[in-house]
């Protein structure tokens, strides 16, 4: 039936006074009832504020809790680690990385640290001293003729209407594309295709000239560009595989230096598949 509570008639003080009794048990009993998980208290109560409530002083410590460890969450970001694998690690004891090598030294260590099961590609990594780039145009490139190549057989082919017609069924066959001036406007349909993964022809990488045959024959011959990372001075270049010999590879870089210009360098370093960085002195290349 639940409780039957007596009005004395004509006593409204009274009566009032029997309304606030009962209203201060309610919130008593609603504040006793609120709990919340998560800050440690016996049985993981936590204390949260009911409208209209006062909140005790020994509580209000654990509300300023709640919230400075909800913005210390928001605030901490996932951070991965990455571990390096034993044979690495045993690889990097060989390489002094407080050290620039001369040329010759360098690549010895280039030769023992590449361990692969496969012909590992060698390949430098050229940071340019932003000083001696344009301020206009902060960018660097050019071509080279490595004298000994890189080691990978280039599929090069001339544009043509077959070749259009193939790259727009998706049909992609070739590593450079090379195309005569006259071509470039019906290449431009599938500049979508070809542009996001490098190969449209360009007059700055060699690619359209008005001989197309003669300059396949110099691209197939070690002829390569080199350009500067879009937002970054630094160049990424292949010279060689393991497999060629010390000779092969310090002819290479040295080629490719010299193309650049050693004074326009501020570091290099050179890497094989799968192995350490070595810093290279280009002092006198």
């Amino acid at each position: 039936m639940g409780k039957i509570r007596v009005a004395t008639l004509g006593d409204e003080a009274q009566e009032k006074k029997h309304q606030d009794a009962a209203k201060a048990r309610r919130e008593a009993k609603k504040l006793e009832k609120a709990h919340i998980k998560g800050l440690g208290l016996k049985g993981g109560q936590q204390i949260k504020v009911v409208e209209g409530v006062e909140l005790k002083p020994e509580y209000e410590h654990t509300q300023d809790s709640t919230k400075e460890t909800e913005e210390v969450k928001k605030k901490t970001k996932k951070v991965r680690i990455r571990v390096r694998s034993k044979r690495y690690q045993e690889l990097m004891g060989q390489v002094d990385k407080t050290k620039s090598y001369p040329l010759k030294e360098a690549i010895k260590l280039i030769k023992k640290t590449s361990t692969t099961k496969f012909d590992g590609t060698v390949e430098t990594h050229v940071n340019i001293n932003a000083a001696t780039l344009p301020k206009d145009k902060p960018s660097l490139s050019g071509s080279v003729n490595l004298p000994h190549g890189t080691g990978k057989t280039r599929r090069i082919v001339i544009a043509d209407e077959t070749v259009i017609e193939n790259v727009t069924k998706g049909k992609i066959e070739f590593d450079v594309l090379v195309a005569h001036p006259t071509l470039m406007p019906k290449l431009a349909k599938v500049a979508r295709i070809l542009g996001p993964k490098g190969l449209m022809p360009n007059p700055k990488n060699g690619t359209v000239s008005a001989d197309p045959e003669k300059r396949v024959k110099e691209l197939r011959g070690g002829e390569l560009t080199w350009k500067t990372e879009p937002d970054h001075p630094v160049i990424h270049q292949t010279i060689g595989k393991a497999s060629f010999s010390e000779t092969q590879l310090e002819e290479n870089v040295a080629t490719l230096v010299k193309s650049i210009g050693a004074g326009k360098i501020s570091k290099l370093t050179l890497s094989s598949s799968m192995g350490p960085g070595i810093r290279v002195d280009v002092t006198g290349l």
